[in-house]
């Protein structure tokens, strides 16, 4: 089942196009990884899709009115302040506004899950606003991930975390995929997209260059022309292995 349809989405900003006639559907059990260089249209894209920005051609999530986009959709933004000194589980507490909010049993055990999920019981709590920030990404995914909806999109949600925390974080979004959501996250580490993401989309100047599994998108050519770097890349017993080695001058 598509989980989110775009059909030629395109933005203008300040009289400049920053994204044209991008189309593709995200079924239920992806994790979709969208890459590109910076100013590629990754962040245009998402927010144009939730109906943040105005766009021309059509989103399916767009359509939707904001109650309905809200349990649809569970959006965690590329700035992370946390604006009051509430704890981490009022925090992730708050992602359970679209469904009302009640306070109940369903409310409770959907926060107990995401706290679990994101390691973060034992700051359950703590100030949010006293957390480092890696620990500060980490509620703010757990909020997200509280809103229990069918899509998840986030952009750059690991930045700023640890290696053990962007590899767990990855792999729990791979968990909520063989669960039945969908999952649409803009990467910059190529390894970790290559590794941990079931589908590829690439971006470059506003445009979609490329779509699909991960060894079929980053190919040396497309690497070369798109982000001019070299990478080593290999099949191994612990999965696909992609490092990018140095720059094409």
């Amino acid at each position: 089942m598509s989980l989110l349809s775009l059909r030629n989405l395109s933005v203008t900003l300040r009289g400049r196009p920053v994204l044209r006639d991008v189309s593709f559907d995200i079924e239920a059990g992806e994790v979709v990884g969208l890459i590109g260089p910076n100013g590629a249209g990754k962040t245009t894209l998402m927010r144009a899709a939730l109906g943040l920005v105005a766009a021309e051609g059509e989103s399916s999530l767009a359509a939707m009115s904001p109650a309905d986009r809200a349990r649809h959709s569970a959006w965690m933004p590329q700035s992370r302040e946390i604006a009051w000194p509430v704890s981490v589980e009022t925090l992730v507490t708050l992602g359970r506004l679209p469904h009302g909010g009640r306070a109940d049993a369903e409310d409770r055990a959907a926060v107990d899950a995401a706290l679990a999920r994101m390691q973060l019981d034992p700051f359950r709590h703590r100030t949010a606003t006293r957390l480092s920030g890696g620990e500060q990404a980490r509620a703010l995914i757990a909020r997200t991930l509280a809103q229990q909806t069918p899509l998840l999109m986030a952009d750059e949600p690991i930045a700023g975390l640890d290696p053990e925390y962007q590899i767990a974080t990855l792999e729990t979004f791979g968990a909520l995929a063989r669960e039945g959501h969908g999952v649409l996250l803009s990467l910059h580490d190529l390894g970790l997209a290559a590794r941990h993401c079931t589908r590829l989309i690439l971006l470059d100047k506003g445009r979609l260059l490329a779509d699909g599994v991960p060894g079929a998108v980053l190919t040396d050519e497309r690497i070369a022309e798109t982000f001019r770097i070299r990478a080593f890349h290999a099949e191994t017993d612990h999965g696909p292995i992609f490092q990018p080695t140095e720059v094409i001058r």
